[in-house]
């Protein structure tokens, strides 16, 4: 009777151990002093090869989620101040980004040759203008996605004119911008992706701008009536030029890709920012 108690005791407390360790949430033990991950790690992403479709790499110009299996960035951050513009010249010396571990596959400029798609910026180019260094670290193949052609000369370009327009105006600007889904449209057609197979091509591409007045002690200046730009556009030729058009709640992108967009931000002001379509203007 005892042996038979004590068989029934431990297959509960197996049982609830294991209940246990399957709910626990896995606190994240990254620590990042970057200017470009103020607003928080999206998707807690760790510089582990073990961690190889959420693989953080930082940079001094901007922060990245680099996905091995889709050979892309999920997410890349930066911030948008005075202080990264200057009058170094386009070095477009796009190529593979020899950080990544040496046994994974490195993309390279000829991965898009004839695709149909962009190599289409992340973090742009002109925002990092500081010196030749800065522009070049832009043209690193993880801060490219295969971009409808449209969708990037255009639309994009619209909103990373006025990015800067707003930093000219004597503002800093807090960028995101991430993609989901598979399968665009770019000018030789439909394709889930290129490469062979290698490069994945996003369905949806989407940014989010948090705009501040420039100064310092940035994160305890947001408020609930910070100005949060979030759009969301399908990856695909004969989208409009007018990015207004595609706006969107931050909420709206966090239930499409799973992240928490700005987890450094209070609670309180989270809920309110990231629930509202912004309604400023466009240029």
């Amino acid at each position: 009777m005892f042996r038979h108690f004590t068989t029934i005791f431990l297959f509960v407390l197996v049982i609830t151990g294991c209940k246990d360790t399957a709910v626990a949430p896995r606190k994240s033990k990254f620590i990042s002093t970057s200017e470009h991950l103020a607003l928080g790690n999206p998707s807690n992403a760790v510089t582990d090869v073990l961690n190889s479709n959420n693989y953080l790499i930082e940079k001094q110009q901007y922060v990245l989620s680099y996905n091995r299996e889709a050979g892309i960035p999920n997410w890349v951050s930066w911030h948008v101040s005075k202080e990264w513009f200057g009058t170094a010249p386009r070095q477009d010396d796009f190529r593979a980004d020899e950080s990544l571990p040496g046994d994974w596959y490195q993309v390279s400029p000829g991965s898009y040759t004839n695709s149909g798609f962009d190599r289409g910026h992340n973090c742009p180019s002109a925002d990092r203008t500081k010196s030749i260094m800065d522009n070049s670290a832009t043209f690193l193949m993880t801060n490219m996605i295969p971009q409808a052609p449209d969708n990037n000369r255009n639309t994009w370009a619209n909103l990373e004119d006025y990015t800067r327009d707003l930093v000219d105006q004597g503002q800093e600007v807090y960028v995101i911008m991430g993609n989901y889904g598979s399968g665009g449209t770019g000018s030789n057609g439909p394709a889930l992706s290129i490469s062979e197979g290698r490069v994945k091509v996003p369905k949806q591409i989407w940014k989010v701008l948090l705009i501040l007045p420039a100064g310092d002690d940035d994160i305890n200046r947001i408020a609930q009536d910070t100005r949060v730009i979030a759009i969301d556009t399908p990856n695909s030729n004969g989208v409009q030029a007018d990015w207004g058009l595609y706006r969107t709640t931050v909420d709206a992108i966090e239930q499409a890709t799973g992240y928490n967009l700005f987890s450094a931000v209070p609670e309180q002001i989270q809920q309110v920012l990231e629930a509202q379509i912004d309604k400023g203007p466009t240029q």
